[in-house]
């Protein structure tokens, strides 16, 4: 089947692949324009995102909306924001290889409706998953891949950062990188 965005959403909102459908409160599908260059995915929803169906819209989101509007970046302009597992793991685990596996496909079809030029991981989970399964995120964070021509990145996860503050800066230079590769690309 060739997925449009709205075919997707409404696929994905009846999906039950893997247990996390049996405590979800919502589908956490994803937001922001859907015609954007840049997509950020997370490893998946946590509580706040769970009740309201948007990725990012606790503490850590309100974190990730400064470091992105200092880069002039917004979800509701020029960016896509996603997650691995569109369900919330119970207690914010980690979500299990399993889960990642019957959910990747929702995000597949996500990168292919959107075909970004850059891809941002937020933490370590979607790094693992989308650049590489041993990937250092404390020592990688900020180095720039190339991938079937997608330029990716990892940075620190915004909840990370509300446990520890002192990467905060390090995390900022991520975004500050993130902004000179934009330029560079000639993306807005």
């Amino acid at each position: 089947m060739e997925y449009t965005w709205e075919t997707l959403r409404q696929d994905c909102l009846q999906c039950r692949k893997c247990a996390l459908c049996e405590t979800r409160s919502n589908v956490v599908f994803g937001v922001g324009n859907e015609n954007a260059r840049v997509l950020f995915i997370g490893e998946g929803p946590g509580q706040n995102e769970d009740l309201q169906g948007e990725p990012f819209v606790g503490r850590g989101g309100q974190l990730l909306d400064k470091m992105l509007a200092a880069v002039d970046l917004d979800r509701s302009k020029n960016i896509y924001i996603a997650n691995i597992v569109k369900c919330r793991p119970p207690k914010n685990r980690d979500p299990l290889p399993e889960e990642q596996d019957a959910c990747i496909g929702w995000l597949r079809e996500q990168v292919r409706l959107l075909r970004p030029q850059v891809i941002v991981c937020l933490g370590r989970i979607a790094a693992m998953k989308l650049i590489k399964p041993d990937i250092r995120i404390t020592k990688e964070h900020g180095v720039f891949w190339e991938k079937n021509g997608v330029w990716m990145t990892a940075t620190l996860h915004p909840a990370a950062l509300l446990r520890n503050p002192a990467q905060k800066p390090a995390a900022f230079e991520d975004f500050l990188k993130l902004r000179e590769k934009l330029d560079e690309l000639g993306i807005a």
